[in-house]
């Protein structure tokens, strides 16, 4: 069921024509304000947009894992299920994050907060944010 979630969402029609649920069964859904606390705290921010979107700009120092085989690497078991993930899309019209949010609570992490709103939010607030390429995947330490 799951799979055929995926599928339909990561169309490219379907992903552009839908909002973003609101909230995501087992994870916290979070405002930008609460967001910038997570990251305050130095929760890891997980982005999956793509990678245009990604080389365009991100929150400082998030991870990127664009929704697709690559967003499994989350479900590796050396990785600590407590670390505090904080996952975001662009908007509230992206239902990536959501799907993403679903995914991380299903393979087990505790601490799930889906950022809804986004990095678009995130930038007008004026947030610390990095540029830069794919492939910046680094390892969780608790």
């Amino acid at each position: 069921m799951l799979r055929i979630f995926l599928l339909m969402l990561l169309t490219t029609g379907y992903v552009q024509a839908q909002e973003a649920p609101e909230r995501i069964a087992g994870a916290m859904t979070v405002n930008v304000e609460q967001a910038k606390r997570l990251f305050d705290l130095g929760a890891v921010f997980i982005d999956v947009r793509p990678v245009s979107e990604w080389s365009w700009g991100h929150v400082h120092g998030a991870v990127h894992l664009e929704l697709s085989e690559r967003f499994a690497g989350l479900a590796r078991p050396e990785w600590p299920r407590e670390v505090p993930l904080v996952i975001y899309c662009d908007s509230d019209v992206c239902p990536r994050g959501a799907v993403a949010s679903a995914l991380a609570v299903k393979w087990g992490y505790k601490q799930v907060f889906y950022f809804r709103e986004g990095y678009f939010a995130w930038m007008l607030q004026d947030y610390p944010q990095g540029k830069g390429l794919a492939g910046e995947v680094v390892a969780f330490s608790p």
